[in-house]
């Protein structure tokens, strides 16, 4: 990850209408896939300054992906008019000082723990009248390797964009499947109530970010997997923190 600050002094009486600007190409952020998430922020000191952080997935994918792709042409649309209020527009990455929040792969337990979880979670699968025929043939490995994917998800090893394919690879095992919205629910229930079994961590904050994961790829899933759904295969792995991040674009 990088991040972008821009910071702009706006000209007396303009800044409602900078505001407003910005809220309308934040749609096109909010679209393109290199941009992981941004804010504004107003100084209480001097009203007229403005920062905009961008947090991008690389470099490359801001300054190459999103400038040259079809979002930025729109985006640059609404804000085009403040560009000479910018007074810095740099790209910053972290230094190893201060205590950072650990990811919540670090807070999970690690491989270890996601490994733990949809062993026992996978065990249960062929019991389950609503699960076990989207299960039928269950790869040997199917358990570790959806433990890789939840893993890089949430912060650990890129363990599943190296060795699974990635996002492109995740996209092809549910084409076609037709999942329900039952049986969305139960995937999740069940998954949840093994994640107490095995001892996943309870604190509110953790599961909170767990649950609202597993909502969203659930439905995702549900999205990829509808009879002629063509889904874009080309989107980078999602990254989850304590927060939350912009939904996929179908």
């Amino acid at each position: 990850m990088l991040t972008e600050y821009i910071r702009y002094r706006i000209p007396a009486g303009q800044g409602a209408e900078f505001e407003d600007a910005y809220r309308r190409a934040s749609a096109h952020l909010a679209a393109a896939p290199e941009c992981h998430d941004f804010e504004m922020t107003r100084c209480v000191d001097e009203p007229q300054c403005y920062v905009v952080r961008l947090t991008w997935t690389s470099a490359d994918a801001h300054l190459t992906g999103f400038r040259k792709g079809p979002h930025f042409p729109p985006f640059f649309a609404e804000v085009r008019g403040f560009v000479d209020a910018i007074e810095e527009m740099r790209h910053y990455e972290p230094v190893d000082i201060g205590s950072p929040l650990p990811s919540l792969y670090e807070w999970a337990g690690g491989a270890e723990a996601f490994e733990k979880l949809f062993t026992a979670f996978y065990r249960k699968v062929p019991a389950e009248d609503l699960l076990a025929p989207l299960f039928a043939g269950m790869d040997a490995e199917h358990a570790q390797h959806v433990a890789q994917w939840v893993g890089e998800v949430f912060g650990g090893p890129k363990d599943y964009s190296t060795r699974r394919g990635g996002h492109r690879h995740m996209v092809s095992k549910h084409l076609g499947k037709a999942i329900t919205e039952q049986q969305r629910r139960r995937w999740i229930g069940l998954l949840l109530e093994t994640a107490d079994e095995v001892g996943l961590p309870s604190d509110p904050e953790f599961r909170s970010a767990f649950v609202a994961y597993l909502e969203w790829g659930t439905r995702l899933a549900v999205f990829f997997s509808r009879p002629g759904a063509r889904p874009a295969v080309d989107e980078p792995m999602p990254v989850w923190g304590w927060g939350s991040v912009r939904p996929w674009q179908g």
